[in-house]
């Protein structure tokens, strides 16, 4: 510490002295105290005068860091001014002046009041100046000068990060760069060895080495396995004064991790595996894994599975789970444990990403055995097909069979099988099977125009095990008959003009059949045979399953024929020939000269002539006179009285019974030609619940064809009643039926009794028995009982 203590001294008599000895001139360094010039100009032709420097100084230089009890000795500051009297006073500003150095203003002496730090700060620059006690005066103008702070070795290298993080990859040759680590030491560079550092490494041999310049770390040994070992931990020293004896060093920690490469191929665990499968396994069942080992990691570890060979190749198949790498073994096809029991098949497992670099180390897979055995479970039945699809015409009978289905069942035991039909397929039970031997019947009548198609389900069930049923699907196609004869395809309203021209199309007609025959429809117009030649119309056959209406003479008249009827004959190409007729009616029209139509009214034709005021006033009387004829008929028809005024009129309460015949098992008595006797049919029948006055004439009605049918000659006696003018406006008894000419049998009713009084015995009446004992008592009893 003395040697320390005593080096300022040494420096500043050095510096003294050595101030002395340089010539003025040589001393340009730019921290030298200024100069005083006295002169002139070059101008004014005089030479410039040196001036004698007052200041004798240059810089100071002092030690870090300085641990002694006093106060370090910087130097002294110095002016030939000073006659040593104490007249002179010394100052000292600038950088730490006051604080870390302080002066004796007597003497100049500086000194460093503090330990100063050459890494904070390595330069100070301050100011000095001396002035005269006594006039406070400037002897000596202000001059700067340094002090510059020598370093020390009290620095060790720090590296940038206390903890370093690196990896390579296994299996890396000798000399692999692994990663760089840097070091840096505060102390000065350029002043010794102290901040020249060497890096060594102190733990990681021999895996690894570093660099002792540079502070990058590489591998030292080869193939190193990260299987075996993954993780390293290296220390690596930095020692400054060039990695001599007594240099500071630091030290960081590095972790370096072996990443993986795919060196190793996959390994089953054992050699064989066995599964068991029930037969009736559905398709894409998981019967189980198997799993091959990768030491590898990430997607060196990836693998996938196949099957190699093998007699269960095509029933089953191997499926890669890509998250656990495992390779499921599934089913392909059906089982079936009559047929085969036990399958073997070889499975690879080899990785997805083989390293080319690797290759040498063989074949980056491995085989396994698999052995798959299937179990006899009790199947149910099963169909020959998957669907049956059968065809029947529409006409088939009831009871006839059209189609059957088989099946039969899977195991050894080959149980009876019966069959049924799945009546929600068949809500209207027109099919049916046969238990036993799966034979397809009809219940009911067949339609092919109302349903086209019947899909059913039929249903095969063990006899012993009902809980092993199996189904299948039933396609019932109607086959067309051709059963429906051909008909208009619309209703037509056909006119012809009064003007037509002979061989004028007036109508062209269509038709239409529910039928579908194979062949496509094919229609034929002809006269019906009861006209084979119409002297109006001519019916053309187009050929293209229409028909035209021809016009067949010069004209018509309304007045003659407003209406013309014309029946078509119809009929198709199928078999049997199914044959309708439509009549088409044709009104007879005015048209324009275009053919346009105009009227089609008879009344029309009248007033189109042209009528005078005075015929047309003829007219309207007319028609008011008869109005006023008919009105006053009516009103005196309303006054008659009927003949029967009793309160108890029977007319509303008579039913007639029309068949007197012998009974409920006489089926015999009644004979219905008697409905078609003409005399009857004719004959009048006068109103008998008024009294006449005027006997009308009955209107005889247009003779009826002698095989008229009975609803159709009602019919007719009903519409003429309801059109008789002389039917009164209330509720009376008509009679529609009839009875022919005479019954063998006298009527029992007094309706028709002679008006007159007659004394009839009725006492027969009691003997007929007590049926009739009611009937006795009205008819059988005296006058008293009567009245």
């Amino acid at each position: 510490m003395r040697t320390y203590h005593c080096l300022p001294l040494f420096i500043w008599t050095y510096m003294f002295h050595t101030i002395d000895a340089i010539p003025f001139q040589e001393k340009t360094d730019s921290d030298l105290p200024s100069e005083r010039i006295v002169g002139l100009t070059q101008d004014d032709g005089k030479t410039l005068h040196r001036t004698k420097r007052g200041w004798m100084w240059n810089q100071f230089f002092l030690l870090e860091e300085y641990t002694g009890t006093d106060t370090q000795y910087v130097g002294k500051l110095h002016t030939d001014q000073d006659k040593g009297d104490g007249n002179l006073k010394y100052i000292l500003t600038g950088d730490g002046a006051g604080s870390l150095f302080v002066i004796d203003e007597n003497t100049g002496d500086i000194h460093a009041a503090k330990k100063l730090d050459r890494e904070e700060k390595s330069l100070y620059v301050l100011r000095a100046k001396a002035i005269d006690r006594k006039t406070g005066r400037q002897v000596e103008p202000e001059s700067e000068f340094i002090i510059k702070i020598h370093d020390i070795n009290d620095n060790e290298p720090k590296f940038t990060k206390d903890l370093y993080t690196a990896s390579v990859p296994e299996m890396s040759g000798v000399g692999t760069s692994v990663i760089q680590v840097t070091a840096t030491d505060a102390d000065d560079a350029n002043y010794g060895n102290s901040a020249k550092v060497v890096y060594s490494i102190l733990q990681g041999q021999p895996y690894f080495s570093v660099d002792p310049e540079s502070g990058i770390i590489k591998t030292a040994l080869p193939d190193m396995s990260r299987e075996n070992r993954e993780q390293y931990q290296v220390v690596i020293q930095a020692k400054d004064m060039g990695g001599q004896m007594g240099g500071l060093s630091g030290t960081t920690t590095v972790n370096i991790t072996l990443t993986d490469v795919n060196n190793n191929p996959p390994r089953f665990p054992q050699s064989t595996y066995q599964f068991y499968s029930p037969e009736s396994v559905p398709l894409g069942t998981h019967l189980g894994r198997i799993k091959a080992n990768d030491p590898d990691v990430g997607e060196n570890a990836e693998m996938e599975y196949s099957i190699a060979e093998g007699d269960g190749a095509d029933m089953f198949d191997v499926v890669t789970d890509k998250d656990t790498q495992e390779g499921i073994i599934t089913v392909k096809q059906n089982l079936d444990y009559e047929n085969k029991m036990l399958y073997t098949l070889k499975v690879d497992a080899s990785n997805t990403h083989p390293d080319p670099r690797f290759l040498y180390l063989g074949p980056f897979k491995d085989t396994a055995v698999v052995k798959i055995s299937v179990e006899d479970m009790d199947e149910p039945p099963v169909f020959s097909k998957i669907f049956y699809l059968i065809e029947v015409d529409e006409d088939v009978k009831e009871g006839s069979i059209i189609g059957q289905v088989t099946a039969y069942d899977p195991d050894a035991m080959n149980n009876l099988i019966k069959y049924s039909v799945d009546r929600h397929s068949d809500m209207d039970r027109i099919f049916s099977i046969h238990s036993e031997n799966g034979s397809i019947f009809t219940l009911k009548p067949l339609d092919r125009e109302s349903t086209p198609w019947h899909n059913i389900t039929i249903t095969a069930t063990e006899i012993n095990n009902s809980k092993q049923s199996s189904r299948i699907p039933v396609f019932i196609r109607i086959l067309d008959i051709n059963d429906h004869a051909p008909e208009f395809a619309t209703y037509y309203e056909t006119f012809v003009c009064e003007n037509a021209k002979p061989g004028q199309l007036i109508q062209t007609v269509s038709v239409m059949d529910k039928d579908d025959p194979p062949r496509g429809h094919k229609f034929f117009f002809e006269p019906v045979p009861e006209f084979p030649l119409n002297p109006n119309f001519t019916i053309v056959d187009n050929k293209d399953n229409t028909a035209g209406i021809m016009t067949r003479k010069d004209g018509y008249s309304r007045n003659k024929m407003s209406t013309y009827l014309l029946p078509i004959l119809i009929f198709d190409n199928d078999y049997p020939i199914q044959s309708s007729t439509g009549t088409l009616t044709i009104r007879v029209c005015a048209c324009d000269n275009q053919g346009n139509m105009q009227s089609c009214n008879a009344e029309a034709l009248v007033l189109s002539a042209g009528l005078s005021t005075g015929a047309l006033i003829a007219i309207l009387l007319c028609v008011v006179i008869l109005l006023v004829v008919l009105f006053a008929a009516l009103k005196r028809q309303r006054k008659k009285e009927p003949l029967i005024i009793s309160k108890d009129d029977v007319r509303d309460n008579i039913v007639t019974y029309n068949d007197e015949g012998g009974g409920e098992e006489d089926t015999q008595a009644f004979d219905i030609g008697t409905l078609r006797n003409p005399e009857a049919r004719e004959d009048s029948k006068f109103r008998r619940d008024v009294m006449p006055e005027t006997i009308f004439q009955i209107r005889r009605t247009v003779p009826l064809w002698e095989n008229i049918d009975v609803q159709d000659f009602i019919h007719r006696r009903l519409k003429e009643n309801d059109s008789d003018p002389s039917a009164p406006p209330y509720d009376s008894l008509a009679t529609y039926a009839y009875e022919g000419n005479d019954s063998i049998a006298d009527s029992l009713s007094s309706l028709e009794s002679p008006t007159v009084d007659c004394n009839q015995d009725y006492g027969y009446l009691s003997d007929w028995g007590p049926r009739f004992k009611k009937l006795a008592d009205m008819y059988g009893g005296d006058d008293s009982d009567r009245d």
